[in-house]
């Protein structure tokens, strides 16, 4: 079965269906189309009209007109479109029509998304149906050069990848008009159709249909294209390629290259793979073989040192390896089981501390101790104690006691008041013992005195303040500690929120200062401290403390390209400042002469310029810079292009045309004042070379006057700048 071609004048179809022939730009003499007559084809038979191939550069539109008719209302087959790209499969219909739709011809449109150098053909599919009855019709296939007005036209459709077991999103932009009836679907290229998960309206005449492929595998790698379905038409945007990859494993275990008491060297062993690279990131996965948990440490080498390990224990370490993406790192390699070996003991115990302070008496505790310490099962605990007795303290009493199995808490007796006691905790096993650091307690003491306040010196800076005191003129016994606490409670800096949380910091008692670092410039600070016994607490001694202001730092990076460029204008874009300690006050804008034997200057604070400098001053002193704008930062609220050489005037700065023979470099420069102080900061935000022409060494002439405007004050509020 074959389409065929008919005349209106020689069918008794035509005869039998006149209105078929009665379109506006037909007579019924010349009107030609392509018909199928279901009555005299078997059901399931098909019909083909393969359209020329087709390799667009720019938007275009096919236009098609069908006929579905049968007198008694039965369906005279299906009429379907299909779309090949590149010689590749035909795939599934992107559009298709069946029943009967009365005795007229209808209009469809095909929006195909599909340009050069790619190519794509559209094949015209009649199909019969099983009733046999009626006809099927097909005219006026006509490609415009301009958009479709009843099928929407998709952007093009990028490649997702994806690792294995994870979910790919598809989406698919396209401009239009969509209606009700619109269908999105997601085409793969085998036929396949997936309707789409959501359709978001960005605006009247544009659309996006998100499609999603759950826990995709390698099974579902394919090309896939988006297709909107609608008896007016439908729109096909490019093939785009699923691509699956399979997070790697490593095929082999680990290799045990030695084995310490606390630590095991492996080698990776990951030359060969189960997956897909490349990798990104390497990591250990290592357990106790009868423990619960389980650590991973990124490993940036091919040989890795596992620390601080238990002694005697046994350890599996498997590989992780992870390629780019979510759901990249793939399944642990094969497991290494090693042990570590037996050693001495680790540390001695710690935490020692008193639970009770009496006058004659000191009750002491300490940390249990468990088997990652004593490192071995048969061990000692003895509490060694010594002091001063006498009246001229000259003389030393020492004891040691062993404690019993598993006690970590003693009392030791008939000591004298207000003595300092030397306690020492020492852990001994077959193979070795650890001592731990003599701790002094002190019987029977009060609560110490207060800081004078006078005793506080400091030495604030732009982030950090040193600060520095005096041990209470009443100690009342052995001071254990400082406690330093502090807050912000005003700033100049809107940044920074006042009352800030409040901090503390510890010192021991032979530390009398702290730098304090990290805060925020042009900040004032509540400072207090105190001093402690083992009694608690004394009083405190308050001060306040403000930071210096630092200079206004520039988020430019390296530097940008200008915005554009003429002979004697370069457009730059100044980006606002981000104050520190204090808001930006003003902005200028710094032109110099690039020089060729002049040493380059470097961006930064100790090169900036302080010192304003007109152009006429710089003309009469024969400088090479001088200020050719300066701008209020109320302003430069965000990215604003500048061109300099627009021969205006900004508050008093003239910025006249540069000379074409010369090369420039164009800084930009913040400034903050706050309370006496000033900080500025400045960047080299563009270079202005000079034309090609002119040799690299040419003596250098010092800045001439050129092209003074008759006024050379500007409304400024014309800009932008306002002034």
């Amino acid at each position: 079965m074959s389409w065929f071609l008919s005349s209106g004048a020689q069918s008794d179809w035509a005869e039998a269906l006149p209105t078929i022939c009665s379109k506006p730009q037909m007579s019924l003499q010349a009107c030609s189309y392509l018909m199928v007559n279901s009555s005299q084809h078997a059901p399931g038979q098909r019909a083909h009209v393969v359209f020329q191939s087709l390799s667009e550069n720019d938007t275009h539109c096919l236009q098609f007109s069908y006929f579905l008719y049968s007198r008694d209302g039965h369906s005279p087959g299906a009429l379907g479109v299909y779309v090949r790209v590149n010689g590749g499969p035909l795939g599934s219909a992107v559009w298709n029509m069946s029943g009967s739709h009365g005795r007229q011809w209808h209009q469809a449109e095909l929006a195909v998304s599909t340009f050069w150098p790619n190519e794509y053909q559209v094949l015209f599919e009649a199909v019969i149906s099983t009733d046999r009855r009626g006809y099927m019709g097909l005219d006026d296939i006509l490609l415009f050069s301009y958009p479709c007005a009843k099928a929407p036209h998709f952007s093009r459709l990028g490649d997702v990848e994806v690792n294995a077991g994870q979910n790919a999103t598809f989406q698919c932009m396209a401009a239009g008009r969509a209606s009700e009836a619109e269908q999105f679907l997601l085409q793969r290229q085998g036929g396949l159709m997936v309707p789409a998960a959501s359709v978001k309206h960005i605006s009247h005449r544009r659309f996006l249909a998100t499609f999603q492929l759950p826990e995709v595998g390698r099974g579902e790698q394919d090309l896939y294209r988006c297709v909107s379905q609608a008896p007016r038409g439908a729109g096909v945007s490019n093939f785009a390629e699923l691509i699956v990859k399979e997070p790697p494993t490593p095929i082999a275990p680990p290799q045990l290259l030695r084995a310490g008491s606390t630590y095991l060297i492996i080698q990776l062993n990951t030359n060969s793979i189960i997956g897909d690279g490349p990798i990104v990131r390497k990591e250990i996965e290592y357990r106790m073989s009868r423990g619960p948990w389980a650590e991973v440490h990124a490993v940036s080498m091919q040989t890795y040192k596992l620390w601080h390990l238990d002694p005697d224990t046994e350890y599996e370490i498997s590989v992780l390896l992870t390629r780019p993406g979510e759901g990249g790192t793939g399944k642990p390699g094969p497991a290494l089981v090693s042990r570590t070996k037996c050693a001495e003991p680790m540390k001695a115990p710690k935490g020692l501390a008193f639970s009770e302070i009496q006058s004659r008496q000191l009750t002491l505790q300490w940390e249990p101790l468990g088997y990652n310490v004593t490192r071995c099962h048969t061990y000692t605990v003895s509490l060694c104690y010594r002091y001063t007795v006498g009246s001229s303290h000259n003389q030393t009493f020492r004891e040691c006691v062993k404690m019993e199995r598993g006690t970590n808490r003693y009392t030791i007796k008939n000591l004298l008041p207000y003595r300092n006691i030397h306690v020492r905790l020492i852990l001994a096993n077959p193979e070795g013992r650890k001592e731990g650091k003599e701790v002094i307690f002190q019987t029977d003491e009060d609560v110490p005195g207060g800081i004078s306040a006078e005793s506080l010196t400091f030495t604030p800076l732009e982030d950090m303040i040193f600060l520095k005191w005096e041990e209470p003129l009443e100690p009342n016994g052995l001071i254990t500690q400082y406690e330093i606490s502090y807050q912000s409670i005003e700033s100049s800096d809107p940044a920074v929120n006042v009352p800030g949380p409040r901090r503390t910091v510890s010192k021991l008692r032979n530390e009398t200062y702290h730098v304090f670092s990290n805060l925020h410039p042009g900040t004032t600070y509540l400072f207090s401290v105190r001093a402690r016994t083992g009694k608690g607490f004394g009083q405190t001694a308050l001060t306040e403390i403000t930071t210096n202001i630092s200079a206004p730092s520039f988020d430019y990076g390296d530097m940008p390209s200008p915005l554009g460029e003429s002979e004697s204008t370069i457009t730059v874009l100044l980006r606002p400042a981000q104050g520190r300690g204090a808001p930006i006050s003003v902005y200028q804008v710094i032109v110099e002469e690039d020089r060729a034997r002049r040493m380059k200057r470097e961006p930064g604070g100790q090169d900036c310029f302080p010192v304003p400098l007109t152009f006429d001053a710089a003309l009469a002193r024969g400088a090479v810079h001088y200020f050719g704008a300066e701008l209020p930062a109320s302003s430069l609220l965000e990215a604003t292009p500048f061109t300099v050489g627009d021969n205006q005037t900004y508050r008093g700065y003239w910025n006249p045309p540069l000379e074409p023979k010369k090369a420039y470099l164009i800084y930009f420069q913040a400034t903050s004042h706050l309370k006496g102080e000033t900080r500025l900061n400045c960047i080299r935000i563009a270079r202005k070379g000079r034309p090609r022409l002119v040799p690299d060494l040419v003596p250098a002439t010092p800045l001439t006057a050129c092209c003074r405007p008759f006024s050379v004050e500007l409304a400024l509020g014309r800009r932008g700048w306002g002034g």
